[in-house]
C-alpha cells in the first residue's frame, strides 16, 4: 500500500460498540497511508421531525447533537493517539444521503462505517445506513462487523 492510496477517509460513526471496531480499522489504515480521517456523525433530523408529538424536539435535537461531538471527539483522540490527523464533521439530514454526499463532494477515498448501531431514541439504524450508503456510494465503501457478528 502506498502513502498516496488513501489521502481521505470518512469514519462515519453514531458511537456505539458496534462502530468501534470500523473506527480502529479506519484509524489504522489512514496511519498506514498517511491519509486524514474525517469523522462523520449525521443527526438524523428527519426521524426527528417526522416524529407526531411536537413537545421537546429541539432539545433532543440538541441532546443527539452533543452525544455527535462526544463521539467524534473520541475518534480524533484515538486517532491523534496514533499520530493521524482528525477532522471532525457532524451534519443534519438522512444518513446515508449525508454520508454519500460529503464522501463524494471532499475527495474522499474511502468510508468506512460499522455494520450496527444505536435504536431507540438515537433512531440511527447503521446497518440499514450502511447498505444503504453500499448501494449508493460512488466512493469505495468498508464495512467492518461489531465484534459479536464476526
Amino acid at each position: 500500500m502506498t502513502r498516496e492510496f488513501y489521502r481521505n477517509i470518512v469514519l462515519a460513526t453514531d458511537g456505539s460498540e458496534n462502530t468501534q471496531r470500523a473506527i480502529s480499522y479506519g484509524i489504522e489504515l489512514a496511519k498506514l497511508s498517511g491519509a486524514t480521517v474525517h469523522a462523520l456523525y449525521v443527526v438524523d433530523t428527519p426521524s426527528i421531525i417526522s416524529e407526531n408529538w411536537t413537545a421537546g424536539k429541539e432539545t433532543i435535537y440538541e441532546i443527539i447533537r452533543a452525544d455527535g461531538k462526544k463521539v467524534i471527539s473520541k475518534v480524533k483522540k484515538i486517532g491523534e493517539a496514533s499520530g493521524v490527523e482528525v477532522k471532525e464533521v457532524i451534519l443534519d439530514g438522512y444518513p446515508s444521503n449525508e454520508i454519500i454526499d460529503f464522501a463524494e463532494n471532499n475527495n474522499i477515498d474511502l468510508i468506512v462505517m460499522g455494520t450496527l448501531g444505536k435504536t431507540g431514541l438515537e433512531k440511527f439504524l447503521m446497518g440499514s445506513v450502511a447498505e444503504k450508503v453500499v448501494r449508493g456510494s460512488k466512493v469505495p465503501v468498508m464495512v467492518v462487523r461489531g465484534e459479536e457478528n464476526s
